[in-house]
């Protein structure tokens, strides 16, 4: 594990920081595909800083020398009211990257670790997300498991 490490949550003002990583994310992620107009990271920027601002979504750093080397996302998922149960949200973890130059060194599963630990405090019911395949085995590792209950209509074209 890198030594000076910091994971904290995110805040509005990393923002742009956190829009651009985005967007090496996506490029990443997105290798060999078609090229498509891409808005413009003002926009990335502006989306991230309302979310984090009003707490629509929330999200951790990881830093090393005041700088944001990875992320991850959490967004609360409302449940329906029902008598016999307290409603608790559901948690929907994504955007979840780390720079290539600063994975296998601790920094995502700090991150993945930060996370639940939120979510346990916050009383949050559980935690879905949608891996990638790179990414698959390091959530087995942090206690991540495939669902019994859970069914997909992906609606793409």
């Amino acid at each position: 594990m890198t030594m000076d490490l910091t994971v904290r949550s995110a805040r509005p003002s990393d923002a742009r920081a956190l829009a651009a990583m985005r967007w090496t994310f996506r490029r990443e992620d997105g290798e060999g595909q078609t090229p498509t107009p891409v808005p413009p990271l003002d926009e990335a920027e502006r989306w991230i800083r309302e979310r984090l601002d009003d707490g629509t979504w929330l999200a951790w750093v990881a830093e090393t020398e005041g700088e944001i080397r990875g992320h991850v996302f959490l967004c609360l998922v409302e449940r329906m009211p029902e008598p016999y149960a307290d409603n608790k949200p559901v948690g929907y973890v994504t955007n979840f990257f780390v720079l290539p130059s600063h994975r296998n060194q601790g920094a995502g599963s700090a991150l993945l670790e930060a996370l639940k630990q939120y979510a346990r405090t916050a009383g949050i019911e559980g935690l879905i997300v949608w891996p990638s395949e790179r990414s698959a085995p390091l959530y087995r590792r942090s206690g991540f498991h495939p669902p019994e209950e859970l069914l997909e209509l992906p609606l793409g074209t």
